[in-house]
């Protein structure tokens, strides 16, 4: 059992310290490609980390409730870690270094990564402690269809919906119409409303993998790479009608980026449970803490951000003054940045966990 969960927390550390990384660059102008987002449809190796953290979200939901009695604490609880997950966000999403410090009330984003994670947490958890694995596979099957469905059938306002990113893509127009001007961007969220639902599904992926891991079943390993592979598959064939796309989060976008979880998730279990290969401690102690981990590198990097130091900001005097020389390119520079910020929050991973301070949100 501790080793199954050894597995699920390297994966789940090396996926925080991931997400660090490419949130963290020297500066966002130079960028290498792999640590940059897709533009639109497609995906790189950063679109994977998001997906992949609430996927190892419903691997946990496993580990957690699999054992425990449904009764009303059990949904109090769900509901108050909800909670806070979506507090933390909000508050991410609101804070300034100024008085009142808090942004103005028109200027304030609604949707974000901890909003998201709280969101899919609750429905995945409630799903999993009413519903048998055979029910949540159609449940699972019917939201990324009634999604596809949704985002390619309905008109908006008499228009034919498209998958672009335009006034008539049904999730942008939703965002718009329910958020207004609390988005990330002008004209659409990449946590917004409607794609929130095939965001659950990445979560109930993870639950499988996690029912997989729990059971007798021989050959996890090998399960695990099958179905990984087979989800690829399917996810690429599907991109030829609905194109993979993280802002929409789109079905075969869910898919494909559960497909590489499996796979890796597969590769650890086995060198760790089967091969009992010792490595990825250090991930091990990040994942431990991954959401306060997560919350304070996005927190000190905003208040860094904000503060002046010239004409430039505090992360950019560091950044110029250390980092930035003629010996190496700019991309070179903005990735040495990123890499201390994440040895900084590994580090920070390690003390907490030798100390045993583990904070539960």
């Amino acid at each position: 059992m501790q080793n199954r969960i050894l597995s699920v927390d390297i994966f789940r550390g090396a996926t925080i310290l991931l997400m660090v990384l490419v949130n963290t660059p020297g500066t966002w102008t130079n960028v290498y490609a792999p640590f940059r987002h897709a533009e639109w449809h497609g995906y790189t190796p950063t679109d994977l980390v998001f997906p992949f953290f609430l996927f190892i979200v419903g691997t946990s939901i496993v580990f957690s409730y699999r054992n425990k009695e449904v009764n009303s604490n059990t949904y109090k609880k769900i509901i108050v870690r909800t909670l806070k997950l979506i507090g933390l966000g909000l508050f991410l999403g609101a804070f300034i270094i100024e008085f009142p410090f808090f942004k103005a009330w028109e200027n304030i984003r609604f949707p974000g990564v901890l909003q998201r994670i709280g969101v899919v947490f609750f429905f995945a958890s409630i799903l999993f402690i009413n519903f048998k694995w055979k029910t949540l596979v159609g449940i699972a099957i019917g939201l990324l269809v009634g999604y596809w469905l949704l985002m390619t059938l309905v008109s908006v306002d008499g228009v034919a919906s498209t998958l672009e990113r335009a006034p008539n893509n049904f999730a942008n127009w939703l965002d718009v119409k329910v958020f207004g001007s609390h988005n990330y961007k002008p004209d659409y969220d990449p946590e917004g409303l409607l794609s929130t639902i095939p965001s659950i599904v990445s979560s109930l992926l993870g639950i499988f993998t996690g029912l997989i891991l729990v059971s007798k079943q021989e050959k996890k390993a090998t399960l695990l790479m099958g179905i990984g592979g087979s989800l690829l598959i399917i996810g690429h064939l599907w991109d030829l009608v609905f194109p993979i796309n993280k802002a929409l989060w789109t079905s075969s976008f869910v898919l494909v980026t559960a497909g590489w979880a499996n796979l890796i998730l597969a590769l650890i279990y086995y060198l760790t449970d089967v091969k009992q290969i010792k490595f990825g401690s250090i991930f091990r102690y990040a994942g431990a803490n991954a959401i306060i981990i997560y919350f304070l590198s996005s927190f000190i990097a905003k208040v860094m951000g904000q503060i002046q130091v010239g004409d430039t900001s505090l992360h950019g005097w560091l950044f110029q003054k250390i980092y930035v020389h003629d010996a190496i390119s700019m991309e070179m520079s903005s990735l040495l940045y990123g890499l201390t910020v994440l040895a900084f929050y590994a580090f920070l991973g390690y003390v907490l966990y030798q100390r045993k301070i583990f904070f539960k949100v």
